[in-house]
């Protein structure tokens, strides 16, 4: 497994190894042990599983106010798609900043998204889909998003007409969201 630190500190990339063979392949997409080796710590308590039917559908960008904020560690099992995180911590260096990732099927590669960044994607490909761990529980009253073509934050997406779900095309800018998270 090779682990990449993302430009954001705190986002990391995840590389598993993957034992692939005339039948297929076989990955561990978690294990804690060698999770912890690479100061991956955390306890995932709910895991999520989303279906896109086309692309150019973006989900997000979605984080939870403290004190339920959530780590989330991401994967896509079919499919591809542009997974993008924004900081959203007060006082950090690179706040509003954001970087993006492709994670596809055929990459296998998960992403690791701590609490205090927002969090969305874009499918590339039909039919994809993306699951993740979180270590918190759903919070319907923490729920927060941002504007996903927020022009402050500047988002290259690889899109040029986004298919968002109703609640996602009300999220308000980064400058009027609400945000409790602090850069240590």
């Amino acid at each position: 497994m090779i682990v990449r630190e993302g430009k954001l500190n705190g986002i990391k990339l995840i590389e598993p190894a993957v034992f692939a063979d005339n039948r297929g392949f076989f990955v561990e997409s978690y294990n804690a042990e060698r999770y912890a080796e690479h100061d991956i710590t955390m306890t995932f308590i709910q895991d999520n599983h989303s279906l896109s039917v086309e692309s150019g559908v973006i989900r997000g960008l979605h984080y939870q106010l403290n004190p339920c904020g959530q780590t989330k560690l991401v994967r896509v099992t079919a499919g591809a798609i542009y997974d993008v995180v924004v900081d959203i911590r007060q006082g950090s260096p690179t706040f509003g900043k954001w970087e993006g990732f492709e994670l596809s099927v055929e990459n296998k590669h998960q992403l690791l998204v701590p609490v205090g960044f927002a969090h969305g994607f874009c499918t590339l490909v039909p039919n994809t889909e993306v699951q993740y761990k979180v270590d918190n529980l759903y919070s319907p009253e923490h729920d927060r998003g941002i504007a996903w073509d927020d022009p402050a934050i500047g988002i290259a997406w690889p899109i040029s007409e986004a298919i968002l779900s109703q609640k996602d095309a009300r999220n308000p800018v980064l400058a009027e969201a609400e945000l409790n998270f602090e850069y240590e």
